[in-house]
């Protein structure tokens, strides 16, 4: 994509006046070429921004980057970056600076959950550390064990030994900007060490229980919405159970 990008063909005969020369997209006025850098993502915007001077400066827009922004962004920075909008500091911050800082994890909740911006399709995820669930007997060790692992953004996992009858509960209170989200319950099963937990391996040979009644996972949101699925056998060590729903 450069400044040959819409030449002009002409008859070997006709001969251009001196002083044309070829233009491209670099020779767009900024606005124009903001309206264009719109249709990609955020990612190819920021590579679109080392073409040339012009594409950087139109990458920097307020108005190409507001439309990327989630729509209740004002709501998420005082919540999640504690500024206001009567803040100097907020008023010095482009829309570009504010979509970058909103794409970096921020923890809430005493640090029991993890919140960002999703930089290529924009969208708010929310990642809860089982720290941030009321779980049966989470804190006797005759049946649970916690382990400090790399696989886990926080750190560290519940790993259960064994228990007869299991409860997990979670709630999130959180300004979710309207859309579409899917809802999902991360499982590993079987029975390891540490050492195979720091490398991710797992086998699910000596899981036993999950055959004989189903669990069942329930949600619902504040629009009342519930839901109610049932997994009746898990046949692999990472199981993922979702659910889609919509925020209004």
């Amino acid at each position: 994509m450069g400044s040959g990008f819409s030449s002009i063909f002409s008859d070997n005969n006709d001969k251009a006046p001196a002083s044309s020369s070829l233009q491209g997209l670099g020779d767009l006025p900024e606005n124009c070429l903001a309206m264009v850098l719109e249709h990609f993502d955020a990612p190819e915007i920021c590579n679109l921004a080392l073409v040339n001077r012009v594409f950087y400066q139109a990458s920097c827009a307020d108005l190409l980057w507001e439309s990327k922004l989630p729509e209740n962004y004002g709501v998420l920075i005082k919540k999640l970056l504690m500024l206001h909008e009567d803040d100097s500091s907020f008023r010095c911050l482009r829309k570009k600076d504010i979509y970058s800082r909103l794409c970096y994890p921020i923890r809430i909740s005493n640090g029991t959950k993890e919140v960002w911006n999703e930089k290529k399709r924009g969208g708010i995820c929310m990642l809860v550390s089982w720290k941030g669930m009321k779980i049966t007997g989470i804190h006797d060790r005759r049946y649970w064990t916690h382990v400090s692992t790399l696989q886990s953004r926080f750190h560290t996992i519940a790993y259960l030994k064994q228990i007869w009858w299991l409860e997990v509960e979670g709630d999130i209170d959180f300004d979710f900007p309207p859309g579409n989200y899917s809802l999902y319950f991360r499982l590993y099963l079987g029975k390891v060490s540490a050492r195979q937990i720091q490398h991710g391996s797992f086998n699910n040979d000596q899981v036993h229980g999950w055959a004989i009644n189903p669990v069942c996972f329930r949600f619902w949101v504040s629009n009342d919405l519930r839901g109610l699925f049932c997994l009746c056998r898990a046949d692999h060590a990472q199981t993922l159970v979702f659910a889609d729903t919509t925020r209004k």
